[in-house]
């Protein structure tokens, strides 16, 4: 074969080894340990990191102040063939920071900033905010680019609940009303349109979407979408609580915890395999027969979404915002299953994510195949380590430390930073690297996996290259997906860092994208670096409706963390101090009011 001798742009990241001020060059050794020499052209320039609506951030001039042994970097430039090898000219430079080991996005209030502009773009793009009224009859799935509505009218429930987890992310962080009023006003626009009750069953189902033509609209319950067509995916029930779950955390409105009991009621009823244990991951939507003939190559099947997604997407919240002990054994039941069933070690570093109904492994489904999204195991990783916490496992923490240790090198990028969407998980003989199923590229989602997973491993368990881990990814992160020009982040970028602009993946909104991972993200990555990692306060808000929770028992933990990790240190009630407070549980007992009252709350470590 010849050997490649073009010329042809690329992206290394690394820490600075050394630099050479008189050969205007720095040496950078990447995560993996190998080493590239970076040379600076006369028109190389810098910048730091810079959060969204925030300036430009220069550091052209500063370069060599910069360039210290330690510092992270990111170099963008073009390899030229020389000799027998090539020469690699930086032509612009990323700094996460001004210093070594100081990283911008574990600055105190980078993610509060960061979820105010993304709530306000979603706020602005979808409803014309502030000069209109937030009005859910002008929600679109897809939005272009910079935010302009595309022609159709189909809106999708799980994309409606996904941006009402968004807005109520950022009300608990912000305490701003505009962010409550998009929450409270999209719940309330799900339950109107998106939910069906069953009163002969007692059931709560939620409609795929609905399609609106003019004054008049068609509800759609079973899914549009290929892999879906014509069933009731349980990932579609699961993702239509998330943004009402995560409302009730701030409300405690009664009637969104009266509609998840019933959703799991339906869950328990038609999805839960009692005799084999597991979810499965579709139904009939006739006979609600997960068996049933019509259901395909989704036929008594069983999945990562149907086991894995509830804790992440409202499970969690659930139990945060009641403490009942029957949402902890759901979780641990998730927990336990994952760990028993998933693990695939003797074929392969991914776990395994789709199976028969005896748990056999099923490597023929549609496009996955025998194939590995890599984002799932993170996922997995992140929410076994936040289980941990509330039912410890030695088995939890031994799959999230496994998974942990073999990801960097199966499904990362060592080189330029980031981590990839979807690869074989098989290596075939001669095979070195796990091959992309469709491309290279780096969706934001899978990013905020990998920056969860390795800070609460960090937080939890304390080891060093956790913290190594999740700071590259959070730096990569915020180097290349924020959208400093329109707002909110990209889908996907290039390998190299560079935003990938086509066809849905140019959208910010779609039926994979709609405030939600990028808002999650916001929410708990400041909570663990927060109050797990650089140890500094936060303060949270609420505004519960009169007599919402049990007992007027306000539960205020942000999430599942180590247990004795936090307490809650000051309460305010309508702006005033209040003293009637449960620092080590987290609870604030609610004064008996006619009226809803607006809490905030400082929590803080406890060392």
């Amino acid at each position: 074969m010849n050997n490649l001798r073009s010329t042809f742009s690329d992206t290394i990241a690394g820490y600075v080894t050394q630099f050479n001020r008189a050969e205007r060059s720095f040496g950078l050794r990447t995560s993996d340990g190998r080493e590239f020499q970076v040379h600076l052209t006369p028109l190389t320039y810098g910048r730091i990191t810079q959060n969204l609506e925030e300036p430009y951030a220069d550091a052209t001039g500063r370069l060599a102040e910069l360039l210290e042994t330690g510092q992270h970097v990111f170099a963008y430039g073009v390899f030229y063939p020389q000799g027998d090898g090539y020469k690699f000219e930086a032509k612009s430079l990323v700094f996460p920071g001004d210093e070594v080991n100081r990283y911008r996005h574990e600055e105190p209030d980078w993610w509060v900033k960061q979820i105010r502009s993304i709530g306000d773009s979603y706020l602005r793009w979808q409803f014309g905010y502030p000069n209109h009224e937030i009005d859910y009859r002008e929600y679109r799935t897809y939005l272009h680019l910079a935010g302009a509505k595309k022609g159709d009218f189909l809106q999708e429930t799980d994309t409606i609940s996904r941006l009402v987890y968004g807005f109520a992310s950022a009300y608990l962080m912000t305490g701003e009303d505009r962010f409550l009023e998009g929450a409270e006003k999209g719940t309330e626009y799900l339950r109107d349109h998106m939910r069906f009750y069953d009163s002969d069953e007692d059931l709560v189902y939620w409609y795929h979407g609905i399609q609106v033509t003019g004054n008049r609209e068609q509800k759609l319950l079973t899914s549009e979408f290929g892999d879906d067509y014509d069933s009731i995916p349980m990932y579609e029930q699961i993702y239509a609580l998330a943004g009402p779950m995560q409302t009730y955390r701030v409300t405690g409105d009664p009637r969104i915890l009266n509609d998840a009991e019933k959703t799991i009621d339906l869950f328990d009823r038609f999805y839960l395999d009692r005799d084999k244990g597991g979810y499965f991951s579709h139904i009939d939507p006739i006979t609600l027969d997960p068996r049933a003939e019509s259901l395909g190559h989704n036929r008594a099947r069983k999945n990562w979404n149907s086991v894995g997604d509830h804790a992440p997407a409202f499970l969690i919240n659930l139990y945060l915002a009641t403490g009942e002990d029957r949402y902890a054994d759901f979780l641990r039941y998730t927990a336990d299953t994952i760990a028993k069933y998933f693990p695939d070690d003797e074929h392969s570093p991914f776990v395994q994510e789709r199976f028969f109904e005896d748990w056999s492994h099923d490597q023929n489904w549609g496009w996955q195949q025998n194939r590995a999204v890599v984002g799932h195991n993170l996922k997995i990783a992140w929410n076994l380590m936040r289980i941990n916490h509330l039912r410890p496992s030695d088995s939890y923490v031994e799959l999230a430390r496994k998974i942990a240790a073999v990801m960097p090198a199966a499904g990362s990028d060592r080189q330029r930073g980031g981590w990839y969407d979807v690869v074989e998980r098989i290596l075939a003989p001669g095979e070195e690297a796990h091959r992309f199923v469709w491309h290279d590229r780096k969706a934001w989602w899978q990013q905020e996996q990998a920056i969860l997973a390795y800070l609460i491993l960090h937080g939890s368990l304390g080891d060093d290259c956790y913290l190594r881990h999740a700071r590259e990814a959070a730096a990569f992160y915020n180097a290349w997906f924020l959208d400093h020009d329109d707002g909110g982040v990209y889908f996907n970028v290039l390998a190299n860092g560079l935003p990938y602009l086509m066809g849905n993946e140019r959208m910010k909104g779609s039926h994979s994208m709609s405030g939600y991972h990028s808002t999650e993200l916001c929410y708990l990555a400041a909570v663990y670096t927060n109050l797990l990692i650089t140890k500094q306060p936060m303060d949270f808000y609420f505004k519960p409706q009169p007599k919402a929770f049990k007992r007027r028992i306000l539960r205020v933990s942000p999430d599942l963390l180590p247990p004795g990790s936090i307490r809650l240190d000051q309460v305010w009630i309508d702006g005033r101090a209040y003293d009637s407070f449960d620092a080590q549980n987290l609870t604030v007992k609610l004064p008996d009011s006619d009226n809803s009252v607006r809490v905030k709350v400082r929590i803080v470590p406890t060392t």
